[in-house]
């Protein structure tokens, strides 16, 4: 580090994404992404004359995109706010809600940015231990007096709370702001955005990089009570107003109204998570039950890190936690049919060597 390091930052533990090594060709299950194409209208965008104002400032409100999200969700543009991929959302939200006298909780095991964004911004966070099987403590949230903030379905464990349960958390306390990050509700599960019309201490936080297919075009938004949202583009104009290109506002836009395309794709993704699972049991894994499009695997004699390596050097691109209760397990994305095959014909043979 520098000599010029705030004395803040000279502790800070930096969020490590899924390596992109350049080495080889992978298939690449390590980050949530996906292989599978944008929508058609989205190449419809590429193609057109939209591309000829990418020499001008794009429209800082995305009001277009603003819309187009509204339209989905049945709320007004002025309940939506948009920003440069989930994390920025996420990162607007910890600015403009919490500082050094707030408190915020967030589990013990999810993900990783929660606990990043808290200590950067000075803010005091405390990671709430999950059950021993991995699901949320509901009531230990509640009982902890704090701001919340929940994925749900959670990353990397795959589980997920009814909406019934978040509602009971934004209920307990009108005082209390609950994020709830619903970036892989997409594959099968139910929003909780509807009770964003009966609460006014509940964000809700997605992301187009999962089921729309756009993790390369980085967008995401959060939906909430209008004056939350004022309180964010606020933010945002004091920060970078201008933080989506016109070109994502137009590829964000043409993905949001294309529904038809992406249900397609996660019921896809659900049912390629499906045959994985199975597949991987038969070999003798405890794969857990996912509402995702990645799950989480464990091997009784193989440990993780060693199967990681191994998918690796077949070609294959997975994440491993080296954390405390989770340093067992195996996070892997879902894929094509072709790249689940991959995975199992390549696991099918690791384990016949550590056999022989």
């Amino acid at each position: 580090m520098s000599k010029f390091l705030c004395e803040k930052y000279k502790n800070l533990e930096p969020y490590v994404p899924g390596e992109q090594p350049k080495d080889r060709e992978y298939i690449k299950l390590n980050a949530n992404e996906t292989s599978m194409l944008p929508s058609p209208r989205v190449y419809e965008v590429l193609r057109s004359g939209r591309m000829k104002r990418l020499g001008f400032y794009a429209d800082p409100d995305a009001l277009e995109l603003r819309n187009a999200i509204a339209e989905k969700y049945e709320v007004t543009a002025d309940e939506v706010f948009a920003g440069n991929g989930s994390d920025e959302v996420l990162g607007m939200i910890f600015l403009a809600f919490f500082d050094e006298h707030s408190k915020i909780a967030y589990p013990d095991i999810s993900y990783g940015f929660y606990k990043v964004f808290a200590k950067s911004f000075g803010i005091d966070g405390t990671a709430i231990p999950l059950k021993e099987d991995f699901t949320v403590d509901v009531d230990a949230f509640i009982a902890s007096g704090r701001h919340i903030i929940l994925a749900n379905p959670n990353a990397p464990t795959g589980y997920v709370l009814p909406v019934s349960e978040i509602e009971r958390m934004v209920a307990s306390d009108e005082n209390r702001l609950v994020i709830i990050d619903e970036a892989y509700v997409d594959y099968g599960n139910e929003t909780c955005i509807p009770l964003t019309k009966k609460y006014k201490n509940l964000i809700v936080v997605h992301t187009m990089s999962k089921s729309r297919n756009l993790a390369g075009a980085h967008i995401g938004y959060c939906i909430a009570d209008k004056e939350l949202i004022k309180d964010l583009n606020g933010m945002k104009y004091s920060f970078n107003p201008f933080s989506l290109s016109d070109f994502s506002i137009a590829v964000g836009t043409a993905a949001m109204k294309d529904s038809a395309y992406y249900e397609e794709c996660a019921a896809m993704i659900i049912e390629e998570r499906a045959y994985l699972s199975e597949e991987l049991r038969k070999l003798g894994f405890e794969v857990l039950e996912s509402h995702t499009n990645f799950i989480f695997v464990h091997h009784p004699v193989m440990h993780a890190k060693e199967y990681q390596e191994k998918l690796k050097n077949a070609g294959i691109l997975t994440r491993y936690f080296p954390q405390e209760r989770i340093d067992n397990y195996l996070r892997i994305t879902i894929g094509t049919r072709e790249e689940m095959e991959a995975v199992v014909a390549a696991t099918r043979d690791i384990l016949q060597k550590a056999a022989a």
